[in-house]
């Protein structure tokens, strides 16, 4: 059923763009494909049991390209009144693009930003894709500033009326507050904003105090340099793109971190005991 929907999207979205932009070299780019979105089927499968060939890097690297065009166009283009349709499609695109380990291995998660500005922008009130967007954002761009920005749009946008769940996008937001930025204040009014919103669902006997039980701990001890660290040491573990990498060394040195190196080069970190 998915599958049938995502082709939907593909095929609608694929002319919709090409009636916009109105010339038939923009739409030869920017057709959508349902595979080799970016490089193909993956080298993993088989086709007839034998192994396919592995994909080049300059192949992935071009896809990704490409696909950085087609979010441009999409940025750009009206919606004649499909922005749910158009967020849809773009999520979808996302968990293609974020599934894809072995490009990513390759490229990195460098337009996990440009499907999240999309699909905020035509439609904020999707809470489910809030999660996905700090991991992506945050954790594997290393980014959590542009993250915690487009959160804002959806904290806009949304209500406990509109949707029980909108507590999450508060919750959210001042985990990356907390854990990646450091901003404390920020991060306590996320987390009572969080508990007013849930106090207004079915689960607000048990969350809600949870969260105002978190933002009080933050104003009774803010330093969070222990937890900061983990978080930062995560994203340094997780990646192969040196941009995000050297964003994360760049916050760990900054919150006190000692840099270690193996005798291959590898490099690691260790907190000093504070005084």
């Amino acid at each position: 059923m998915q599958a049938k929907v995502e082709q939907f999207y593909q095929k609608w979205l694929s002319l919709l763009l090409c009636g916009v932009i109105g010339i038939a070299a923009a739409c030869g780019v920017i057709t959508m494909q349902s595979q080799g979105q970016f490089g193909g089927i993956s080298a993993r499968e088989t086709e007839g049991g034998k192994p396919l060939p592995t994909i080049s890097a300059a192949t992935f690297k071009q896809s990704e390209q490409q696909e950085a065009l087609r979010l441009k166009i999409l940025k750009a283009i009206p919606s004649f009144g499909f922005d749910n349709l158009i967020a849809d499609w773009t999520f979808l695109k996302f968990l293609q693009y974020f599934g894809d380990d072995e490009a990513r291995d390759i490229t990195g998660y460098s337009l996990s930003q440009d499907y999240f500005d999309i699909i905020t922008r035509r439609d904020p009130r999707r809470v489910e894709i809030y999660p996905f967007l700090s991991v992506a954002v945050s954790f594997y761009q290393a980014k959590p500033e542009i993250a915690v920005e487009l959160m804002e749009r959806g904290t806009n946008a949304l209500s406990p009326q509109i949707d029980p769940q909108a507590w999450t996008v508060w919750r959210n937001k001042g985990l990356d507050e907390l854990l990646l930025l450091g901003d404390i204040p920020e991060s306590i009014r996320s987390h009572e904003m969080a508990a007013d919103w849930a106090e207004k669902t079915p689960q607000g006997q048990k969350l809600a105090p949870m969260f105002r039980a978190t933002a009080e701990y933050l104003r009774r001890d803010p330093d969070s340099v222990q937890v900061r660290f983990s978080a930062w040491n995560m994203v340094y573990a997780q990646t192969k793109d040196n941009f995000v990498r050297q964003r994360a060394k760049q916050a760990l040195v900054k919150l006190g971190a000692q840099v270690r190196k193996d005798k291959n080069g590898k490099e690691s970190f260790i907190l000093p005991a504070r005084k």
